[in-house]
């Protein structure tokens, strides 16, 4: 049987739907109407059906779902605010957005339940970045915050926690534009001060800051390696260092160590295989780029319409008989209260851990011991609990995951060449 085909998705901001192009053979194979979405506001819910968070007509903004082979809108939502960021877990249990209000709503897709919503940051939530229970969030007041998840699908957790957060990033001082994390110890951001910044998510604390010539609307991180791609305002897109020391000043042109170049206006979004061998670009020009990253060389150019591309994707679609979805809610359920739970999708995969993630099961074992225990964290100095039962390991499993962490933080940022 032959492998599922890649698609690459490609989103705009004005009503010219989600073109879906075959990675292989370039043949465009659907494309999704309506759709008019605002940059990192689509996700692929596990690669079962795709998600879009629309640009606000009037007092309308929904969330549509779409099924890979038809192309009209499945499902409908309306969310009590439009949602300027949206993602989803890598098992596809639950949708995370981020609202015009600076609030975070997360919902389960199963039931279509609004579990929680907190007040995050005080203006437009832009861009969201998941990984393990760690939820990076950044906005358009130029903040960024990291939440322990855990924490916020607990009242009494959240009551009991000295601030809701575990960090609050607040270098940048301009809108932030995108946000990545690379493999859940370091954070990566964009802004339009010029700037991208690193940080570390195990000590708080901001390790780099790179200037570039131009605003950088986008930034992707290369899987296999220590750089990362900067989609800039003026149509560039730089290969960027993340370990070059750029403390003094002037030296910021040390970490670029190349410009791929076929764009004419601002590169929105970015996107790259999960090998790091392809990296695909999306443009207001209306264009999508797929690049090989080690030629640095367009392999294919796909033409998406008249308007400004401000989403890409790389899919694996999943043909599935997937049960009725199911409208998300706008306000949490009846008593106001959240239940700490996670609720699977009858698929038997999503029980499969995913690595890099904790598996469903997992997740759920954890919040059900939070509820019985009153852990509030995940990795909380002092006795943490699994399955309900008291562990005396939880202090060493948080100290190694902390050396850990830093071990590969300094690999990744310590002293190179230059």
């Amino acid at each position: 049987m032959a492998p599922p085909s890649q698609l690459v998705l490609a989103a705009s901001s004005t009503d010219a739907g989600v073109a879906a192009w075959d990675l292989r053979t370039g043949a465009e194979a659907i494309r999704h109407r309506p759709c008019a979405s605002r940059p990192r506001a689509i996700a692929a819910v596990a690669g079962r059906f795709l998600a879009a968070a629309q640009v606000a007509a009037g007092n309308s903004a929904p969330i549509h779902y779409y099924h890979w082979d038809k192309p009209q809108v499945a499902v409908k939502s309306f969310p009590a605010e439009p949602i300027r960021a949206l993602i989803a877990d890598p098992e596809g249990n639950y949708l995370i957005g981020g609202g015009v209000s600076g609030d975070i709503f997360f919902w389960e897709v199963a039931s279509g339940e609004l579990l929680v919503r907190w007040h995050a940051h005080y203006r437009d939530v832009r861009c969201l970045a998941l990984y393990d229970m760690l939820l990076v969030s950044a906005s358009e007041d130029g903040n960024i915050k990291v939440w322990d998840l855990l924490t916020m699908l607990d009242e009494q957790s959240r009551f009991e926690a000295k601030t809701p957060y575990l960090y609050n990033f607040n270098q940048h001082t301009l809108p932030v534009t995108d946000i990545a994390c690379f493999h859940g110890a370091i954070a990566l951001s964009s802004s339009e001060d010029r700037t991208c910044k690193i940080w570390s998510l195990s000590e708080g604390r901001m390790l780099r800051s790179i200037s570039f010539p131009a605003i950088i609307d986008s930034v992707e991180i290369d899987p296999r390696s220590h750089i990362f791609y900067a989609g800039g305002r003026d149509g560039k897109i730089y290969v960027t260092a993340m370990g070059v020391d750029v403390s003094s000043q002037g030296r910021d042109d040390l970490s670029i160590l190349g410009i791929l170049d076929d764009h004419s206006k601002a590169v929105t979004s970015l996107t790259s295989s999960t090998d790091g061998l392809l990296l695909v670009s999306g443009s207001e020009d209306g264009n999508v780029r797929v690049w090989d990253t080690r030629s640095q060389q367009v392999t294919r150019k796909f033409k998406h319409s008249q308007g400004p591309v401000t989403n890409v994707l790389i899919v694996t679609p999943k043909r599935l008989n997937l049960p009725p979805l199911q409208p998300l809610r706008k306000v949490c359920a009846a008593s106001g209260e959240v239940e700490p739970r996670a609720v699977i999708l009858p698929n038997p995969e999503n029980d499969v851990h995913i690595a890099g993630n904790l598996s469903s099961n997992l997740l759920e074992q954890l919040l059900d011991a939070q509820q019985q225990h009153g852990n509030s964290r995940l990795f909380d100095s002092g006795v943490s609990t699994l399955n309900g039962v008291p562990n005396q390991q939880g202090t060493e499993w948080r100290s190694k995951y902390l050396e850990l962490q830093d071990l590969f933080v300094h690999e990744v940022l310590g002293d190179m060449p230059s």
